[in-house]
């Protein structure tokens, strides 16, 4: 009996902690998208493949509901974490953005993970570099 408790313990903790984790149905990445530039807070277009010599990206969100809490966009390379930046919400809707500057041999696939601060993640995104 005295094992079987301690099972429970153990196995309810987790459980609870996963229970605050949970995300707000609400949250929300309204619009996610790779882009060259970014002009009155909004990208210029949207990219899928980027090409050499290009050698600059922007990642755009649009996030809804998510005020007060922290998002961090987490780009990584080959599956590696290359740059993590990190936004306070304002307001219920909030738009914003990073840069990664790319080396000209990063060539293959490249993601961004929008994550919330307990590192839920809220969106993802994918693009590849080629040579020109």
């Amino acid at each position: 009996m005295f094992r079987w408790a301690w099972l429970v313990l153990i196995l309810g903790l987790p459980a609870q902690a996963e229970e605050s984790a949970i995300p707000d149905p609400n949250w929300q990445v309204a619009r996610a998208q790779f882009a060259t530039a970014i002009r009155n807070r909004e990208p210029v277009d949207e990219v899928v493949l980027l090409r050499s010599p290009a050698n600059q990206l922007y990642f755009f969100t649009d996030l809804r509901h998510l005020q007060g809490r922290k998002v961090s966009h987490r780009w990584k390379y080959q599956g590696r974490l290359v740059l993590v930046k990190t936004f306070e919400v304002g307001g219920p809707r909030w738009r914003v953005y990073s840069r990664v500057a790319i080396e000209p041999g990063q060539v293959g696939e490249w993601s961004v993970t929008v994550v919330d601060e307990s590192g839920w993640p809220l969106h993802m995104e994918f693009f590849r570099y080629v040579r020109g």
